[in-house]
């Protein structure tokens, strides 16, 4: 298991079924945390491009996504972001 990065700008507002599916689609990836809009940390053994993939059903042919591994140990810092993300981030670096 690692941690994945997921990034999204989809053409619908957020409460849109296309939304409602992907997000559904993510939270089930793995224990995660949603420090921005459509900014997403997901603990999960599955690979960036297996996120990819799969997370094309629930997207139209102008939506956008990006999926990194996320390397707790190159740094990382934040301003005003929920306790509860910069908690779930620390157990995992």
């Amino acid at each position: 298991m690692s941690v994945k990065i997921i990034s999204y700008d989809l053409g619908s507002p957020e409460s849109s079924e296309d939304y409602e599916e992907l997000i559904k689609y993510i939270k089930d990836l793995g224990s995660w945390a949603k420090p921005l809009y459509s900014v997403w940390f997901v603990d999960t053994a599955k690979t960036t491009k297996e996120i990819r993939d799969g997370a094309e059903a629930y997207m139209d042919s102008n939506d956008k996504l990006f999926v990194a591994k996320w390397d707790p140990s190159s740094g990382w810092a934040s301003r005003r972001l929920p306790k509860s993300v910069t908690d779930w981030l620390h157990a995992r670096g």
